[in-house]
């Protein structure tokens, strides 16, 4: 990567390094969390199996776990998910990339699996092969601004500015308070000398930060109030 976004930077600063910060970035709330709650097809037991390995940073046997599973029920994309994960946070993106492949060939509507997969792309420097991924992943899954930014950042990647910006409004035109998309069109606007577009993806931005940090607040209002109860 020739840039050093902020989130890349945090991650760095937090001990990551780049490739699984970039993967970090696949899903906002977590990537385990984001697997456990496509996770609903496996038991019980073997969730709390999953949350108990990735709380361990067992990378190793949360991946032995998976492969074990998968011997047993090969058809079932969460284990896929799950094998893909572990072997992204031991940095093995081939074999990552590998179980990604077979869980989005299992279940091509579900984002969660194309995401995860291009980003393994991405962190192992395959960037044009993540965007022919995003290519038929939008084909798939057209109302999934994710997948949209993941293409902007992509795009971003190689400085192709044009076919960012692109990305990154399709995003918007998907969900117009996308904030990393916003901040995405901000920079590929900058770095594509378009001042004015910039300066106005940047006062968007603003607001719509302004906005959400406003909800935010009174959304811990109004739990605060309830638990008082």
């Amino acid at each position: 990567m020739k840039t050093c976004v902020p989130w890349l930077l945090a991650a760095l600063l937090a001990g990551c390094s780049p490739q699984t910060a970039l993967l970090a970035t696949a899903v906002p709330d977590g990537t385990m969390s984001a697997l456990l709650s496509q996770t609903q097809r496996v038991e019980d037991a073997n969730r709390r199996k999953i949350v108990a390995l990735e709380q361990d940073r067992d990378w190793p046997g949360l991946a032995r776990f998976a492969e074990d599973n998968l011997k047993l029920d090969p058809n079932t994309p969460d284990w896929w998910l799950v094998a893909g994960y572990a072997y992204t946070q031991q940095q093995k993106y081939t074999r990552a990339a590998e179980c990604y492949v077979e869980a989005v060939r299992l279940e091509p509507d579900a984002s969660l699996g194309w995401s995860l997969l291009a980003q393994s792309y991405r962190a192992s420097g395959q960037l044009q092969r993540a965007v022919n991924t995003l290519d038929k992943a939008l084909l798939a899954v057209r109302d999934d601004p994710q997948l949209h930014w993941l293409m902007g950042e992509t795009q971003s990647d190689l400085q192709r500015w044009r076919l960012a910006i692109a990305a990154y409004r399709d995003a918007i035109g998907v969900d117009e308070q996308y904030l990393p998309a916003w901040r995405g069109l901000q920079r590929a606007y900058e770095r594509a000398g378009r001042a004015e577009e910039a300066r106005d993806a940047e006062r968007t931005l603003a607001r719509l930060t302004a906005e959400e940090s406003t909800q935010a607040k009174q959304t811990r209002k109004r739990e605060g109030k309830r638990d008082e109860r």
